[in-house]
């Protein structure tokens, strides 16, 4: 599952110690797997290798360079959302031919970036946007292709947060809409309306979710047949859900298993947009304990990261496993693992059971990988954290701490106040 184990007492990354890690880095910092995030990707390459398909990895669970390189080197391609994201995978030398691009509000500037670049598709969220898309190109003298990014109205059994496939949801279109875009394609001179995507949300452990999407496409398929329209593409999105504590998601193999024969009968060319499943459970989360307080009714180990540093906790109240990174066999006490931010809501565990812990020990918060450093911030004014990435016995920094220079960098006080 990953490359996070003790060996004589301590835990490494690989074969690197965490500890030694922190001496030289300082703390806290974020600590990623080359070796588990190829496992997982090869994996699912493996699981789905029937239908061959384009593994586009979703950018917004983590955007590390390092991290980004690594997983084109053995064949990625991205699902973008951004602007951003599209010029940092273009920097790690991505093809941009297996390159999508979501997000329900794409700016004018960022479809012409795309469009100059060459991406595969883009992943149409609404007539409107589709609209925009072709006046862009045609403008610019460019043709592209575009997925349309279906409702299918399916419960995803997951939190709501993170749900993306019902209709309460801001995402995608309804197929009654979908089926009139279709119809109209001949008025969209410059974009090939080419495929389907589904996307119907985040952290999916079983694949009954994901089989009614794709019924529901079939189905569809079979309504375009009938108006004589074919498309090439099908991108069934990501989703696909990790262990954080006692969760028994699907492994890339059951959920190909479960999903590959209604993939093999559409026989359409199959795209997939995994982000948590890759790196999830390739990082970790490394912070120090500062103090320890104890007010007559709870307890307290307060340490150097917070919730700027790693709001899930806080934002979706989710649940990590947090080790000290030297076995302490001293015996377990139920503590609150806070942080030094202003919020009651910073915290990365309530009432949880763990060894005792004294000033300066290591707390390694687990499956931090995804969704961590990309939702980082500067709130307090903090200084974001560094990323390092261990490949077998070496560990780099991928990414530098920042400084106060950096934070206050582009700010300026207008000479009305001077």
């Amino acid at each position: 599952m990953h490359d996070f184990l003790f060996k004589n007492g301590e835990l490494h990354c690989e074969d690197v110690k965490v500890s030694a890690i922190a001496k030289e880095v300082g703390t806290p910092f974020y600590l990623y797997s080359h070796h588990t995030l190829v496992d997982h990707f090869t994996k699912i390459q493996k699981a789905f290798a029937t239908v061959n398909p384009l593994i586009c990895f979703a950018m917004k669970a983590n955007d590390n360079l390092a991290v980004l390189k690594t997983l084109a080197d053995h064949g990625a391609g991205f699902d973008i959302v951004s602007v951003g994201e599209l010029k940092k995978a273009l920097k790690i030398g991505a093809d941009p031919k297996k390159i999508v691009f979501a997000s329900v509000g794409k700016t004018e500037e960022e479809i012409a970036y795309a469009l100059e670049a060459g991406i595969l598709f883009f992943n149409v969220e609404s007539v409107h946007e589709l609209a925009e898309i072709n006046r862009i190109a045609k403008k610019m003298g460019k043709k592209t292709q575009a997925a349309l990014r279906i409702n299918p109205d399916i419960e995803a059994t997951t939190h709501s947060h993170i749900a993306t496939g019902t209709l309460k949801n801001k995402f995608g279109i309804d197929l009654t809409s979908t089926r009139k875009i279709f119809k109209t394609q001949k008025k969209y001179s410059h974009v090939k309306i080419n495929g389907l995507h589904i996307h119907i949300g985040s952290q999916i452990i079983t694949g009954a979710p994901f089989i009614s999407a794709i019924k529901r496409v079939m189905e569809f398929l079979e309504v375009l047949k009938k108006d004589k329209i074919t498309v090439e593409y099908l991108d069934i999105g990501g989703g696909l859900g990790i262990i954080y504590k006692d969760e028994k998601p699907q492994s890339a193999q059951d959920f190909a298993d479960a999903v590959l024969p209604y993939l093999e009968k559409i026989n359409l060319k199959i795209v997939m947009e995994p982000g948590r499943f890759i790196v999830g459970n390739a990082g970790i989360f490394v912070t120090k304990v500062l103090y320890l307080k104890d007010n007559g009714l709870k307890k307290f180990v307060i340490v150097d990261g917070g919730m700027n540093d790693l709001i899930r906790p806080s934002l979706y109240n989710a649940y990590h496993e947090i080790v000290p990174v030297k076995t302490n066999k001293s015996k377990p006490v139920k503590v609150d693992v806070v942080g030094p931010i202003c919020e009651s809501g910073d915290f990365f565990a309530k009432d949880r059971e763990i060894p005792k812990m004294k000033k300066n020990d290591l707390l390694a918060v687990m499956s931090a990988g995804s969704y961590g450093y990309v939702m980082s911030s500067n709130y307090n004014v903090r200084c974001r954290v560094p990323e390092v990435m261990v490949r077998e016995k070496k560990f780099a920094i991928t990414k530098e701490r920042e400084t106060f220079e950096d934070l206050i960098r582009g700010e300026h006080v207008p000479a009305f106040l001077k």
